[in-house]
Order: structure tokens, then C-alpha cells, then sequence
């Protein structure tokens, strides 16, 4: 007789679709036969316990059968049963007793059709029967149909068929009671095994591996060990369970969790039963929809799922039973916002579960009007769900966010404070809602309302709990419900955390001499993740090193790479603070690299958070964001073009389309001091100028990170704060050490700062802390506090300076005339912009 390799196995999730309504529809095979046949999960200790007494009266009824109850009577009993050879299409029927093992059957058809055990696997119900069970374990009754199909040697994967059924016989010996020295290592071990066997790659090579395991009944049994009354089985379970999933995402790839995740699902089913804050419950749907961010998923009816992949409605009940926990867990935070509760593993996996149900919505909405849709289930129900699941997260949120404002009325949040738990998960549960509203007409709308309404906490959320690790576009596409801090702090998640190990440094050495040259070398010709690392700056014959230097050192390169005699930049004439690129600049023959070198710096100077004193014209801010270039933008870079060009555009349009002017697409500029023509676009010189005023920008030159900033913003950002240095303000950051605050030498300072000129402020602030330009905050927007330190030098030496740690030391001068004297030393230009001091 032959075998088949593959055996047809019936899954419930796989049929007919229930139209019950989603939100109250039960977990998949809460009445699934299979299930229940085969192994009651819900077995209570009683149960437990009666089946194992009746296992051995059983036993005993052979040798004793004067001494048979009733019971006994009626399990000696023949019972009769078909087993279908499903090759060869014949059936044999057999007769035996219910308390007979399965491995007695395999024996009996050893015998009688000469295929040897290890060839055999008996399916009932579409579930393998382990031998150590008996057929009324099995729940065979009379006229039971059995399937004989190949197994081992004649199935395509007969290594693992072997290691699951070792693990499967492991665990039924546990569940009966069974002492098994090292029980949990050895199943851990044939599990590791197993999926060492499994292909990493293969994705329908793979399929029969995942096949073989839900076959065997692998989940239920190791379910049905979790919830057995011996002592030790329940942690020998949970651990066993922890130890496959997790080494399912750690030993397979991710084109593979698509059937991993199928497996997933049975341990969720099946756990759901035990209990919906069940411990393993909730690691495995937290499993669960981690896998489904890559598993493949179908919105069919389950006929067309060949692939065995995760069904949309397989997907639905877990949205279901996770939105109605996130509505209670945001009631609570309403309530009491100091306790996080379970938002956060919630909110973490509503997102993960959401987005393959957000993928097939959108897929039947992409196919709705066309032949196709007939092929596929409609998700008439859930999108029903789904959508009123949003309004009331929305008005939900709403009122969260309403009462976070209503806490912080009055209160200035500082960077230190800390805010309630509860509060740092709503960004996330707002980006979700911005998801589900992208599918839905006037849903976005109702969003950005509520966030224009809440528009103040919203910032502050964003500034304390944006991460590096998330997505931010989203909040950019309407930037009137953000600030300058939080655009700001948005943009700075683009850039990578700087980091301190100094064994990563990116080491400079350079001469003041050759800044430029050198520093192009050092930071031009370096590996990008070389500079990821932080930077160590030190100029050569000069001992200061660490922070202080390096802001010095990022100033004096930006003053050079913008210094016009450089050829590179070219200064706005009505604004000469902003910059624009040289059209000249390929007199210099590295300009290209240069250019990309400056980016680099400046791209440096913003994630080390140093304000250069350099801006960017508008014109070429709207280049690097991909922006429409508008007339009015050019006014401060060119004056003289847009004057002209003001004038082309006021005059009447016909006469300009008689070609009057004589105009065509070509510019004048000048190159070391000749005039040269330059064509605005292939045969410029050709092209006459008519009244068409449309210009598009490269769409290429577009760049998110400009594209999140306003101009201002990042003026901010590389330049600083406009405003003339407040006495006060930094009097109010400024703390003392050797001195007090009452100290006459203290008073006689703030009083000679206070009479100082803007400019001499300045280069005293780059004395102490190497920063010449203050945040767009002041002083509070520095790393550090600034200090005072009483030196213990003469009275007439100069002050000296700790820029690394913002320190600023002198002596107890004897006079105020005598301490101005030395401050105003420091205070020139040439000195204190060059004094060495770290």
C-alpha cells in the first residue's frame, strides 16, 4: 500500500466567514470540534483528575472484571470504527475498546497491512493521535472515520515530523503526571531543533515545517500542559511557549513570520479561553502582532488563502478586544493620569494590529468599482467598526487632552519636570487616529480640528515624547498645530543621537592657520558614520580640549566657509547675514566638494546643537525644500532682478508677447570680473520670453528636513536668539562657587556687564562658555548652567575661563575700577575670540 506525504488538514479559521457583528463576535473555534474533541483546554483540576481515575479503573477493569461498575462495563464495550488508507482508497474497518491505546491500532494495522510503525500516522478530526492516548481520550466513537496517512520516512520532512512528536509525547507524559528529569530543557531543545530545521528563506518550503506543527497538535498540547494541575507543568509551559516565539523571531527571517504568525494565532485562541489578562495570553497576542507588521495578509474568504497566511478575520477580534481596553485605559488617565495602567503594551499593539486591518481596507476600497471586488470577502462590517471605533477614540483623546490642559494651566514646564505616565502614550494613539482617517471622507478634518484646538499641549507632547524611533511627518503636514519648539525638536530626530564614548570619537588636530583646509580634510574625507560618533576637537600647540573648543572651533569654520573672499557664498545685499551659493564659485576647482563639506558643518553644528551666527537666503532655503520660488522670494538675494523682473510682470501682457523688449531665457553674471551669459534652460539664448509666469522647482532638490522648518525656524536654529543679551536673564542662570551672591565682587560684576556694550557682551559670553550667539530661549536654552569661580591668584591677574563646563574664574579684586579693568582686557575682539581656553 502507498501513503501520501501531505496530509489535508481542516482549519475553522479557514472556512465560511462569520457575519456576525465584529464587535461582538467570539474568538475563532470557541466551539471548534477540533478543538474540543481532542483536548479541552478548559479542563478544571476535577476534570483532570476524573479522566485519569477513569484511565486506571480502565486498566484495571482487564484483570478484574467481576469487580467492573457499570461505568467500566460500558468502556469494555467493542467499539467500531473506519480507518481510510487515503492513497490506495480502500478502508479497513476495526473493532476495539475505548480504554485501548492508539499505538495498540498502529500495531494492529502493522499487522494486518505490513507498514511499519514509524511509517503510520493515524488524523481524526483533522489532528494527529498521539500514542500514549486511549480512543476515549480521543473521543472515537463508534463509526468514527480515521485517516492513515504517510508520516516519517514518507513525508516530505520526516526529521521534524520525528522532533515534534517527541516534544508532543514529552508534554502528554506531563500532562498525566508524569515525573521527566530536565522536562523543560528537553523540550526546549527538540523545539530549537526543530526550527533549526526550518528554512530561512523559503517561504512555501517553510509552510510544510509550520504545517507539521500545527498538525501535530503542538499548541493545544503545550496549552493543555499550562493549565494541568501538577505541580511545575504550568511553568514548564509558559516558559516553553516564551522560548518558541521568541526564537521564532530570533532564528527566522522576517519573509517567514507570515506562517510563524499563523502559529501564533493558535497559541492566542487557545489561551483566550483561559483567560483574556492571562499573562501568556497577552505575551503571545503582543507576539502576535509584532509578526503581523511583516506577515503577508488576505482579505479573501479563506477558499483563495493557499499561502496560509493571517485572514483579516482572524485579525478583527484582537482590534476589537484591544480598542475596547484603550477607551477604559483612557478613561482612567481622564480619572487619574498619575497611573499608566496598561496603555502602554495596549497602544503598542492595537498599532501593530491595526495596520494589516488598515492594508485591507484600503486594498477593497482600491478595487471597489472594479470585476475584482466580486472575488473578495467585503469588509462591509468592519469598516463599519472601524470607523465609529475612530470617532469615539477621537472624542476620547479630546477630553484626555482637554484635561492634560486644564492640569498645566498656569504652570511653565520646564525641561526636567516630569509629566503623568498616562500622558506619554497619547502622541502615539493620535497617530493611529491620523492612520484610520486617511481612509474615511471628512474623518482628517475632524482630526486636525481637535489637535488646532489643542494645539499648546499637543506641542509639549511632542517635545517630551517624540523619539528618534518614530514616524513625524505625519504631525508636519500641518505645521500651524506646532511651534517652533516642537517643529524644531521634530526636525532634530532626523539627526543622529550624538554619542559620548570617546573610544568612537571622531578626532581632529588642527592648525589655526589652516582651518579651512584642514577641517575640509578631516570632516569632507570621513566616513558619514564616522561623524555619528561625536567629534573630539583640539588645535595644534594649544592644550584646551572638549566641548568648549569644538564650539569654537564650529564657529571660526562657519565664518570661514561663508567668508565671500572664499568664493563659495555670496551675502544677501539687503541682509548680510544670509547666505546663498556663489554662482561664481567654480573658480574654486573643490567647490562642488566644498559645498558638500558645508553641509556637513552646518548639518554638524545643528546636531551638536551650536548656534554659527549663519542663515540661509530664502530663495536658497526653498531650493533645498523642493519649494515653489515665488517672485517676492528673491527681493533680499538679488535686488536688482527682482526690481526688474517686477517691472516685466506689472507690464501688459501683450506688449510683452510682441517681443518689444527683446527678451530671452538668459542671465548676465559676472565672473572674476567679466560678464558672462549664462542660459536659464536648453537653447535659453533661443527662447523668447512671453507672459507664462510659472517656474517649477526641482522636485529632487525637495529635503524632508527643510520641508519641516520654516525659514525662520532653522534661522533659529544655526543662527540664535536676534535679541540683545539680557543682564538679567543671565544673571538668574548664573550660579557661584567661592563667592556668594551677596559678595561685593559679585556685585561690582553684574553692575560692569550691565554698562558693557552688545558687542563686548558677546565676545565675554564666548570667553566664558565659547558660545557667541544665545539660544532663540536665552540662557535657558544652554546645556548648562553658567558658574562663577573664586580664584585664588593675585588680584591683578586676568579672569580665566572653563568654556568646556561653562566656568568663569577670578580672583577677589580689590576694586571695581581694578576688576573693569581686566574684564575689558578679555572683552576685545582679537582676545577673547582666540584666549585657548577649554
Amino acid at each position: 500500500m502507498s501513503v501520501i506525504d501531505t496530509p489535508a488538514v481542516h482549519h475553522r479559521s479557514g472556512g465560511a466567514t462569520d457575519h456576525r457583528h465584529p464587535s461582538k463576535r467570539k474568538f475563532d473555534d470557541e466551539d471548534d470540534e477540533d478543538f474540543s474533541d481532542l483536548v479541552c483546554v478548559r479542563m478544571r483540576k476535577d476534570e483532570a483528575k476524573a479522566v485519569n481515575s477513569w484511565s486506571a479503573s480502565s486498566s484495571s477493569s482487564s484483570s478484574d472484571a467481576g469487580g467492573c461498575s457499570s461505568l467500566q462495563q460500558q468502556q469494555r464495550s467493542h467499539i467500531q470504527f473506519f480507518v481510510r488508507m487515503m492513497s490506495a482508497g480502500n478502508t479497513i474497518v476495526m473493532q476495539a475498546f475505548p480504554e485501548d491505546t492508539v499505538k495498540s491500532i498502529h500495531e494492529r494495522i502493522q499487522s494486518m497491512k505490513g507498514i511499519p510503525l514509524f511509517e503510520q500516522r493515524l488524523i481524526y478530526r483533522g489532528k494527529q493521535l498521539q500514542w500514549e492516548q486511549t480512543l476515549a481520550e480521543c473521543f472515537i466513537q463508534n463509526d468514527a472515520n480515521l485517516q492513515l496517512v504517510g508520516r516519517m520516512r514518507s513525508t516530505e520532512h520526516p526529521q521534524a515530523w520525528q522532533v515534534i512528536n517527541d516534544m508532543v509525547s514529552l508534554v502528554y507524559r506531563l500532562c498525566r503526571g508524569e515525573t521527566v528529569h530536565d522536562a523543560l530543557k528537553t523540550v526546549k531543545g527538540l523545539m530549537t531543533s526543530y526550527l533549526n530545521m526550518t528554512p530561512r528563506i523559503d517561504n512555501d518550503s517553510a509552510s510544510g515545517y509550520f504545517q507539521i506543527f500545527m498538525s501535530s497538535s503542538a499548541p493545544a498540547v503545550l496549552v493543555m500542559l499550562y493549565v494541568s494541575p501538577y505541580a511545575g507543568n504550568k511553568d514548564c509551559a509558559d516558559s516553553s511557549v516564551r522560548h518558541f516565539l521568541s526564537s521564532c523571531r530570533n532564528i527566522l527571517s522576517k519573509a517567514l513570520h507570515g506562517q510563524c504568525a499563523r502559529v501564533v494565532l493558535e497559541f492566542c485562541k487557545l489561551l483566550r479561553r483561559v483567560g483574556s489578562h492571562d499573562p501568556l495570553y497577552l505575551f503571545c497576542r503582543s507576539t502576535f502582532g509584532s509578526l503581523l507588521e511583516t506577515a503577508g495578509v488576505s482579505y479573501g474568504s479563506g477558499s483563495d488563502n493557499v499561502k496560509g497566511l493571517v485572514l483579516i478575520q482572524d485579525i478583527f477580534p484582537f482590534v476589537c478586544e484591544l480598542a475596547n481596553s484603550l477607551l477604559r485605559d483612557l478613561d482612567l488617565s481622564i480619572v487619574s493620569p498619575s497611573a499608566a495602567g496598561p496603555l502602554s503594551n495596549d497602544v503598542g499593539d492595537f498599532s501593530a494590529f491595526l495596520l494589516p486591518l488598515r492594508t485591507g481596507i484600503k486594498e477593497q476600497q482600491a478595487v471597489k468599482d472594479s470585476m475584482a471586488q466580486d472575488k473578495h470577502h467585503k469588509l462591509t462590517e468592519e469598516i463599519e467598526y472601524l470607523h465609529g471605533l475612530y470617532v469615539q477614540l477621537l472624542n476620547k483623546i479630546d477630553q484626555c487632552l482637554q484635561k492634560m490642559d486644564q492640569s498645566l494651566a498656569g504652570q511653565e514646564m520646564m525641561e526636567g519636570d516630569n509629566l503623568y505616565p498616562a500622558w506619554s502614550h497619547y502622541l502615539s494613539i493620535l497617530k493611529e487616529l491620523y492612520q484610520i482617517s486617511k481612509l474615511y471622507d471628512g474623518a482628517e478634518e475632524k482630526l486636525w480640528g481637535v489637535l488646532t484646538r489643542q494645539r499648546s499641549v499637543l506641542c509639549l507632547l511632542i517635545v517630551r515624547y517624540a523619539k528618534r524611533t518614530d514616524e513625524h511627518q505625519w504631525i508636519l503636514e500641518h505645521r500651524y498645530v506646532t511651534n517652533f519648539e516642537s517643529r524644531r525638536h521634530l526636525a532634530m530626530m532626523m539627526f543622529p543621537e550624538v554619542k559620548e564614548d570617546y573610544e568612537e570619537l571622531h578626532e581632529m588636530l588642527i592648525d589655526r592657520s589652516q582651518l579651512l583646509t584642514e577641517s575640509f580634510e578631516y570632516i569632507a574625507r570621513a566616513e558619514p558614520d564616522s561623524l555619528h560618533a561625536g567629534l573630539f576637537m583640539e588645535f595644534k600647540n594649544e592644550e584646551a580640549t572638549g566641548p568648549g573648543v569644538l564650539r569654537e572651533w564650529f564657529l571660526l569654520v562657519c565664518q570661514a566657509i561663508f567668508n565671500p573672499q572664499n568664493a563659495l557664498f555670496v551675502a544677501c545685499p539687503n541682509d548680510r547675514r544670509r547666505f546663498f551659493p556663489n554662482p561664481a564659485s567654480k573658480v574654486h576647482p573643490l567647490h562642488l566638494e566644498y559645498f558638500s563639506f558645508a553641509g556637513r558643518v552646518i548639518a554638524l553644528a545643528l546636531m551638536h546643537r551650536v548656534q554659527v551666527g549663519i542663515v540661509f537666503d530664502r530663495v536658497f532655503f526653498l531650493q533645498l525644500a523642493g519649494n515653489y520660488i515665488a517672485i517676492e522670494d528673491i527681493r533680499d538675494a538679488d535686488p536688482y532682478l527682482y526690481t526688474s523682473c517686477k517691472q516685466i510682470l506689472d507690464m501688459d501682457a501683450d506688449f510683452i508677447d510682441s517681443d518689444s523688449l527683446g527678451l530671452t531665457f538668459v542671465r548676465e553674471v559676472e565672473e572674476l570680473g567679466q560678464r558672462k551669459v549664462v542660459e536659464l534652460c536648453p537653447g535659453g539664448k533661443n527662447l523668447v520670453v512671453n507672459s507664462f509666469a510659472d517656474i517649477l522647482s526641482n522636485s529632487k532638490l525637495q529635503q524632508y528636513f527643510f520641508q519641516s522648518l520654516d525659514l525662520e525656524d532653522l534661522d533659529w536654529m544655526l543662527h540664535g536668539s536676534e535679541d540683545t543679551i539680557s543682564v538679567e536673564d543671565w544673571k538668574a542662570h548664573t550660579e557661584y562657587n567661592g563667592y556668594k551672591e551677596t559678595d561685593i565682587q559679585i556685585s561690582w560684576f553684574w553692575e560692569i556687564v550691565g554698562r558693557m556694550t552688545a558687542d563686548q557682551r558677546k565676545v565675554l559670553l564666548f570667553f566664558w562658555t565659547s558660545v557667541k550667539y544665545l539660544p532663540v530661549e536665552g540662557f535657558r536654552g544652554l546645556a548648562s548652567r553658567l558658574y562663577i569661580y573664586r580664584s585664588l591668584e593675585p588680584g591683578d591677574r586676568l579672569p580665566s575661563s572653563h568654556t568646556c563646563f561653562f566656568r568663569l574664574c577670578f580672583p577677589a579684586y580689590s576694586s571695581m575700577a581694578v576688576m573693569k579693568d581686566r574684564l575689558e582686557v578679555i572683552t576685545q575682539e582679537h582676545i577673547g575670540c582666540s584666549f585657548g581656553t577649554w
